[in-house]
């Protein structure tokens, strides 16, 4: 296959919107507000604590340098926690919050949030420890030894060394240092870190006395994160895996370090899983009952199957590669917002590089298309990475449209997502799909790659709401 090399006429132009390019852009009109409406409550919450604290007098104590840097201390604290909180919250996978705005959004924006949570609760206890300082007439390590004796004060320090290392080991650059299997239970350590320090914020200094509405607010806050968590990460979880019964029917290899495993289960059309989606997947064998992936379906599921398609990316996912038939599986989800539901514009682009072929397949798959509504562009470096590529031609909904290969490396020294090749001949996003700006672009792989894919479609003047991206990282 080959690539256009000259943009059609009028690929510049806009089409005018039909009855069903409306209706998505009013779901879509939908869908944004009620991602501001939750950008909103995450600062109303915070606005919250601070005004529960002012309400009661919080005010009233400062009197002096000391009693301010008290009460500066006291507010961060009350906000570093409120945050930390809404963390949790947006961690939780909440299917309402998963429906609007996607897990992946969801946890980028409670990644965004964890350096000020924890600067925040470091300037807690550095103000703090400063202010009563001042007040006893002391230096700040004494008034640290006295604080560390307090009530409650021991697991409070234990939560910030615990909050310090989840924050340090998702930092990009330290995260890369670990697998995957042993970030995950390290960043299980937030779980712990707030635990632990609500005793401390109960009893110390009064703040949230017994029968104040601070103390309502607060006990209903971790009642509302710690209860998202127990039932949409373990509960329903649990019984959704019980009800279906899913287990290995077989691991079929299609190239060297990448398997399709499929699965077998009862009712499995169910689950509600839409083309492009993804689940967190547990196979309870002696080598991986201990972790979870999140891994795309490569098809949609049937009654009684579904199939997933893993490629060896470090020990955990090779281990899943082996699991023999019969192994028990476990399943979150389905989750995701990568799919036919969220198309605004009337006709369809799509990318995919390498392993990124997973969810394309079943979003194709999936959607209802018109001969002449997509472009399909599979990217690979060499042949051993063109997985599934045989099949996306043989979807049904692909009849009529148009299906292309990129195949060869990138040019060294050269920020582009497109093959040597394809540059050389002159190759640009828009000659590749004429009709971009009437298109919503779905791209999946590497997230470097995916950026630069992105870059050169914002750079088109592709407007954000018609981007659709799904990352393989972590």
């Amino acid at each position: 296959m080959t690539l256009r090399t000259a943009p059609s006429p009028g690929s510049r132009t806009r089409r005018a919107p039909g009855p069903v390019d409306r209706a998505r852009r009013i779901r879509t009109r939908r869908r944004l507000r009620a991602a501001d409406l939750m950008v909103a409550l995450v600062w109303a919450s915070v606005a919250a604590a601070v005004a529960l604290w002012l309400a009661s007098g919080g005010l009233n104590a400062v009197t002096d340098a000391a009693s301010a840097l008290t009460a500066a201390g006291i507010v961060t604290g009350l906000i570093g926690t409120d945050l930390i909180l809404v963390m949790l919250v947006l961690a939780a996978r909440i299917p309402a919050i998963d429906r609007v705005v996607g897990q992946d959004r969801a946890i980028a924006f409670h990644r965004q949030l964890g350096k000020p949570a924890l600067y925040l609760i470091l300037a807690h206890g550095a103000l703090l420890t400063v202010g009563y300082a001042m007040a006893d007439g002391s230096n700040v390590v004494t008034e640290t030894i006295s604080l560390f004796q307090g009530p409650d004060m021991a697991l409070a320090y234990l939560g910030l060394g615990l909050l310090v290392a989840v924050v340090i080991t998702s930092v990009v650059a330290v995260r890369r240092r670990f697998s995957y299997e042993a970030w995950h239970l390290v960043h299980l350590l937030s779980y712990a870190a707030v635990l632990v320090a609500l005793p401390h914020q109960l009893s110390a200094g009064g703040v949230l006395a017994d029968g104040t509405l601070q103390r309502v607010y607060w006990i209903g806050l971790y009642v509302l994160a710690f209860g998202a968590i127990a039932v949409f990460r373990f509960a329903v979880p649990a019984l959704r895996s019980a009800r279906h019964g899913i287990r290995v029917a077989g691991v079929e290899q299609i190239a060297p370090g990448v398997v399709s495993i499929h699965l077998e289960g009862r009712e499995l059309n169910r689950l509600g899983t839409a083309g492009g989606q993804y689940a967190i997947w547990r196979f309870w064998t002696g080598v991986t009952w201990w972790h979870a992936h999140p891994i795309s379906f490569s098809a949609v599921p049937t009654a009684t199957s579904a199939r997933i398609t893993v490629r060896d990316l470090g020990t955990g996912s090779a281990a899943i590669g082996r699991v023999r038939p019969g192994t028990r599986v476990s399943i979150e989800g389905p989750y995701g917002v990568f799919t036919e539901a969220h198309r605004v514009a009337p006709k369809l682009a799509v990318v995919a590089a390498g392993i990124g072929i997973t969810p394309i397949r079943s979003l194709l798959e999936h959607s209802g298309l018109r001969p002449g509504e997509a472009t399909v562009i599979l990217r690979g470096t060499d042949p051993t990475q063109s997985y599934l590529w045989n099949e996306i031609g043989d979807l049904p909904g692909m009849r009529g449209n148009a299906v292309y290969t990129m195949m060869g490396a990138r040019p060294h020294g050269l920020a582009t997502w497109m093959s040597a090749e394809a540059l050389s001949r002159g190759v640009t996003i828009s000659t590749a799909f004429p009709d971009l700006l009437n298109s919503d672009l779905y791209v999946c792989g590497p997230q470097s790659w995916t950026d630069l894919v992105i870059r050169d479609a914002r750079a088109a003047g592709l407007p954000e709401a018609q981007i659709h991206v799904e990352r393989f990282d972590w």
